[in-house]
C-alpha cells in the first residue's frame, strides 16, 4: 500500500504540470487578454483626450506596446513564457534600450560618443545611471558614465547584475511581425539595431510568486490569501451541516422506508435540489432581505464590524451567513441522503445482516456495526475530495450576496482574461483535486479491510 501511495504522490507534479501549461496555452491563445485589454483603455482615454500622431495600436507608442510584451511575457515563445511562470528559467527585469544610430541621423548626445554606429549612452532603468555601451562585432561591453566622464570599468557595471544583448534590424522586424500578425516584409524599414540592458531574476511559482493581477493591480497570492478564509469559512459550515443531517436521515429513511417520515422528506430534499441555490438566493434577498427587513441585502459583514464587540462580531457574522449558507447547502442534502438511505437498505438485506440478526444481534446492532460499515464505503470514496470545496466557494451565489469570496475571484478573473490570477486560482484547485483523489483512496483503504493496494 505504501509504494502504491508513493507513486500517486509522484504522478501529481507531472499531472499538475500538465493541466496548468494547457490552460496557459488557452490564455495564451483565446483573444482578450492583458494585452488586448491595455490596448482597449488606452484606445479609450486617447478617444477621449486626442492622440499624438506618434501613437499606434490603441493610442500607445511602439515603446508602449514592447513593454507590455515584455511585461507579460508576450515577446517570447509560450513555452517560454510558461517556463519563466514556473519560476524554471530567469525573467527580464527593467529593460533599458538605446540604439545604434548610424552617422547622419539625430545625434544621442554627449561628447563620449564618438562613433555612433557602435556606441551609445543607456540610460538603465530603476537606478537613473548612464552607461556607455560599446560594441564590437558581435560582443558588447559598456561602463558607468557621469558628466560624460568614465566611472569604473567594465568589471563595475557587470558586477552590479546588468546584462547586455543587441537587437538587429531582422530580430526588431521579426518581433513586429509576430505582434501585427503580418509578413516580415511589411515590418518598418526605418529601425535600426539597438543595445538592451537588462537584470534577471528567477519569480514563479516555484517560487512562491503568481505574478501581479492585471485586473486588481496586486499581487496574486495576496487576492487568494484574502478570500480563502471566506471560502474555508463556508466550506467547513457547508461540510458540517450537510453530513450531520443527511447521513442520519439517510439512515432514517432507510429505516422508514415507505411511511410518511420517508415520503415526506423525500419531497423537501428533492424540491431542494431542484432549486438553484443562486435562484434562490435572489428570492431570499427579495422576500426576506429587501421587503422583510429581516437579513442583511448583501456581505458577510455590516461596515461598522470593526468597532463591534465580541459577541456583537458574532451576532453580525452568523446574521449575514443565513441566507448564503442556505443557498450553498439546500442543492446538497439529495444526492448524500438518497446514495445512504439505498447503500443502507442494500446491505440491511444481504444474508450477514440477516444472520447477525438471527443469532441474537439486536436490530440496532446489526444496523450500525454491521451494514452501516459497509454503506459508506461509496461516501467515502468522494470525502478526500471535500478540500476542494474548502476553497472552491460557489460563483453565483458570491455574485448574488456580494461575497469575496475564492469562486467570485475566478469568475472576475475569467470575465476580466487576468491571466495571472486565472493561473494562480487554477494551480490551487487542480493540486486539491488531485491531493483529494488520493485523499479518497486512502479513506477507502482505512474503512475497507478487503481493499489492498499492491
Amino acid at each position: 500500500m505504501r509504494d502504491y501511495f508513493i507513486r500517486r504522490f509522484l504522478l501529481i507534479p507531472p499531472t499538475l504540470l500538465g493541466i496548468t501549461f494547457i490552460v496557459f496555452l488557452i490564455t495564451r491563445v483565446v483573444p482578450g487578454g492583458p494585452m488586448e485589454r491595455a490596448l482597449q483603455e488606452a484606445q479609450k482615454a486617447s478617444e477621449g483626450g486626442g492622440s499624438s500622431g506618434g501613437q499606434m495600436m490603441g493610442g500607445l507608442d511602439e515603446e508602449q506596446i514592447e513593454e507590455l510584451e515584455e511585461e507579460y511575457g508576450y515577446d517570447k515563445t509560450i513555452f517560454v513564457a510558461y517556463l519563466q511562470w514556473l519560476g524554471v528559467l530567469p525573467r527580464e527585469r527593467l529593460l533599458s534600450k538605446a540604439e545604434f544610430r548610424p552617422l547622419g541621423k539625430d545625434k544621442i548626445g554627449g561628447n563620449l560618443v564618438t562613433d555612433p554606429d557602435n556606441e551609445v549612452l543607456v540610460v538603465l532603468k530603476g537606478s537613473g545611471r548612464q552607461a556607455m555601451v560599446t560594441r564590437t562585432g558581435s560582443e558588447v561591453q559598456a561602463v558607468y558614465v557621469k558628466n560624460d566622464k568614465v566611472e569604473g570599468g567594465v568589471n563595475d557595471f557587470d558586477n552590479k547584475g546588468w546584462k547586455l544583448r543587441i537587437e538587429t534590424v531582422s530580430d526588431r522586424q521579426q518581433r513586429w511581425s509576430r505582434r501585427n500578425g503580418e509578413p516580415k516584409g511589411k515590418a518598418p524599414q526605418n529601425y535600426d539595431d539597438r543595445v538592451v540592458a537588462y537584470k534577471t531574476d528567477f519569480s514563479g511559482l516555484l517560487h512562491g510568486d503568481l505574478g501581479n493581477s492585471t485586473k486588481f493591480s496586486e499581487p496574486v497570492w495576496s487576492l487568494i490569501r484574502e478570500r480563502i478564509p471566506i471560502a474555508l469559512y463556508f466550506g467547513i459550515l457547508t461540510i458540517i451541516i450537510t453530513y450531520g443531517i443527511s447521513l442520519p436521515l439517510g439512515i432514517l429513511k432507510a429505516i422508514k422506508h415507505r411511511t410518511a417520515v420517508d415520503n415526506i422528506s423525500s419531497v423537501l430534499i428533492f424540491i431542494g435540489y431542484a432549486i438553484p441555490g443562486f435562484a434562490l438566493g435572489a428570492l431570499m434577498l427579495i422576500h426576506l432581505g429587501a421587503r422583510g427587513g429581516w437579513f442583511p441585502l448583501f456581505g458577510l459583514t455590516s461596515p461598522e464590524f470593526s468597532e463591534m464587540g465580541f459577541l456583537e462580531k458574532i451576532t453580525d457574522l452568523a446574521h449575514h451567513t443565513v441566507l448564503p449558507l442556505a443557498c450553498y447547502i439546500v442543492g446538497g442534502f439529495a444526492w448524500l441522503t438518497m446514495m445512504m438511505k439505498n447503500n443502507l437498505m442494500e446491505n440491511l438485506s444481504t444474508d450477514y445482516v440477516r444472520t447477525a440478526v438471527a443469532k441474537g444481534a439486536s436490530f440496532r446492532s446489526a444496523v450500525f456495526r454491521h451494514a452501516f460499515r459497509n454503506s459508506i464505503i461509496p461516501i467515502a470514496s468522494t470525502l478526500g475530495q471535500l478540500i476542494t470545496i474548502l476553497v472552491g466557494g460557489s460563483i453565483l451565489v458570491e455574485s448574488v450576496f456580494d461575497i469575496q469570496g475564492f469562486g467570485l475571484l475566478q469568475y472576475q478573473a475569467l470575465l476580466d482574461r487576468d491571466q495571472t490570477v486565472i493561473m494562480g486560482t487554477l494551480t490551487i484547485a487542480a493540486a486539491l483535486l488531485l491531493i483529494g483523489n488520493i485523499l479518497s483512496d486512502m479513506i477507502v483503504a482505512l474503512i475497507d479491510p478487503r481493499v489492498k493496494f499492491n
